[in-house]
């Protein structure tokens, strides 16, 4: 894991496929990257927690991972109390043991930084 003050970034390899997971940290939110294979930028969904439960929009839509990304961008945004842009670009649908391992290891990165 690479760490830098507002930044982190980290390879997850889980079930025979390798992604790079990149969070940006900000005073009032965060963004965070997750990509495989090349860095790209991909679906992206914005959640934002000032209250009891977040408020999330669909910034580029989703052909399979729309449920990933709500699920981990509300849940970084009701963590951090703010605003969280998840962006995801993947070469085939994630299954359940993957998607786990990756919100995961993001929740423990978001922890941290």
């Amino acid at each position: 894991m690479t760490t830098y003050p507002g930044f982190c970034e980290k390879t997850v390899d889980v079930d025979d496929r390798v992604f790079l997971v990149q969070i940006l940290n900000f005073d009032n939110g965060n963004f965070i990257s997750i990509s495989e294979g090349s860095k790209k930028l991909g679906s992206m969904m914005v959640s934002l927690s000032t209250g009891p439960t977040p408020v999330t929009t669909t910034v580029i839509p989703a052909k399979t991972e729309s449920f990933f990304l709500k699920l981990t961008a509300e849940k970084i945004s009701t963590i951090t109390k703010g605003i969280t842009i998840v962006s995801i670009f993947v070469q085939k649908e994630l299954n359940s043991n993957t998607a786990k391992t990756l919100i995961s290891e993001i929740t423990e990165m978001v922890r941290n930084v």
